[in-house]
């Protein structure tokens, strides 16, 4: 079984893995089931989902009736004003057929025009309040893609005091060292003030260039077993963290396994060799 870890102040105990529900953006109910039932045999009981995921909040929606209280559930807006926010609450509590969501966080928030938006007068961050006061959400967080990403969420962590940042962590990100240094800095704080810290991206290999053969968003994954438990293990070496699994069902089995062998974290020249042999790149500019 995966290892468990409190989830910053929220009181949940929760599976250092976090299954990354984009992976079921394609996926018909059948194939859903599968995936859900793998996640129960390592003992993953942590979902991240979100409404513009496709398929996915109504196939976990199908499973909530029996499993509700087996997993921690999370979900996002990427809408900036406080209407449009609620509106994709809504949609997400009737997707997922649940009266509560554990948490909700406010997606992609790095632009600094949806920034202003979303933590302004009539911005999400009023819908976000007042969907926690009402019992509709129980925690709130802010995620993110990029590199702007540690800078940003520590300028919404100065604005509010939110649960959870969310944000790329892998090796080749932190060797830029402007990255790495925000990427730090904001670790301390969420130290500090137990704020729950999850990192994505753990096993991507470049851009997508030509034919896309799985259903990750933003990059070409990893696919060999020993180049994924190298680059899960780095990313789970970060103790504070909870890894977000790749949003493709192929490689799902794979980043569990490579979890659930997790003992430490593998040496700089281990991940250099794994860089240069599968020829991984930036997958965003700097």
């Amino acid at each position: 079984m995966i290892p468990t870890k409190q989830f910053g102040r929220t009181q949940h105990a929760s599976s250092r893995i976090i299954f990354g529900s984009y992976a079921l953006s394609k996926a018909t109910q059948e194939e859903a089931d599968r995936s859900l039932n793998t996640l129960m045999e390592y003992g993953i009981n942590h979902i991240d989902t979100a409404p513009m995921y496709g398929n996915a909040e109504k196939c976990i929606g199908s499973w909530m009736g029996r499993h509700r209280n087996d997993f921690f559930l999370a979900t996002k807006t990427r809408s900036r004003s406080y209407t449009g926010a609620w509106k994709d609450l809504q949609k997400s509590l009737n997707n997922l057929k649940v009266d509560t969501i554990d948490l909700w966080q406010m997606h992609g928030l790095t632009n600094p025009v949806g920034w202003e938006k979303a933590m302004g007068p009539g911005g999400t961050l009023e819908a976000f309040i007042e969907a926690r006061d009402r019992g509709l959400v129980r925690f709130l967080g802010v995620t993110g893609h990029g590199y702007k990403v540690p800078t940003v969420h520590l300028r919404s962590l100065e604005r509010f005091d939110f649960d959870t940042v969310l944000l790329p962590y892998n090796y080749l990100f932190m060797q830029k060292s402007r990255y790495a240094t925000a990427f730090n800095e904001l670790i301390e704080l969420c130290k500090k003030r137990n704020v729950a810290v999850q990192t994505i991206k753990s096993i991507a290999r470049r851009p997508w260039e030509g034919t896309r053969n799985f259903n990750t968003y933003f990059y070409e994954p990893l696919e060999t077993q020993i180049a994924i438990d190298k680059s899960v293990h780095w990313s789970l070496g970060l103790s504070e963290s909870f890894v977000i699994t790749a949003g493709d069902m192929q490689v799902l089995p794979k980043m569990l396994d490579a979890a659930k062998r997790f003992e430490k974290r593998p040496s700089d020249a281990e991940m250099n060799t794994i860089v240069d042999k599968y020829d991984i790149q930036p997958i965003f500019s700097y």
